[in-house]
């Protein structure tokens, strides 16, 4: 037992929603998690980020691919840099989103902790580049997604900007997409279903320190 990596003892947030307008709704459903995952302790991120490396190993998807679709986490995100250490150890290339002016999509490819740079206030670590362009993550064989929240019909909530909605586009057909969230941030959406729009693409299953399944 790693102490509590899951924040096993958090309440799930699902602020009143009803009758609200979507993009509304996704905005207080965002806030109250940011607001969960900020009280985290480093301690609990820490372990957090070890369980789901261990967990994301077990994802055949992931433990199969020569090429992976991941992101670098900022502070309060569920942690990456332990499963993109493992990933590249064992040989697989990594790609990382670089982003541009706006929505434009990029990436590069991750060559070691100590290159990652935030380039500028509350982005995600980046690698240096060179840059790949938006197409790159048809070369991924599976996507490890950033999600705030997913629910049991594969609806990810995301920060906001709509970027990943934008890249699983590009993905090949068939790629498997991972959400990567803590325990309470799965719903089910039979009882509480995340607000979606027509342009959300959903995710195929979700990874939590505790383990993982499909989805949909």
């Amino acid at each position: 037992m790693r102490g509590d990596p899951n924040g096993s003892s958090t309440h799930q947030p699902y602020p009143l929603i009803t009758g609200m307008e979507t993009a509304d709704a996704k905005d207080e459903l965002r806030r109250a998690i940011r607001a969960q995952r900020a009280a985290r302790t480093s301690r609990q991120r820490a372990e957090a980020a070890v369980a789901f490396a261990d967990v994301l190993e077990t994802v055949p998807a992931v433990r199969d691919a020569v090429c992976v679709a991941t992101y670098a986490a900022r502070t309060t995100e569920p942690g990456t840099g332990v499963l993109l250490e493992r990933l590249a150890a064992r040989g697989a290339r990594v790609l990382l989103p670089v982003l541009g002016a706006g929505l434009a999509r990029d990436w590069a490819e991750y060559t070691g902790p100590d290159e990652l740079r935030e380039r500028a206030p509350g982005r995600p670590p980046e690698p240096p580049g060179p840059a790949l362009g938006a197409h790159a993550v048809a070369e991924a064989d599976v996507v490890i997604a950033p999600a705030l929240a997913v629910d049991s019909r594969g609806v990810r909530l995301g920060q906001g900007g709509g970027w990943y909605d934008r890249v699983l586009e590009l993905k090949r057909d068939g790629v498997t997409v991972v959400a990567m969230v803590f325990p309470e941030e799965v719903y089910d959406a039979a009882e509480r279903p995340l607000p979606s729009e027509e342009h959300d693409i959903p995710v195929d299953a979700v990874a939590t320190p505790e383990g993982w399944h499909t989805l949909r």
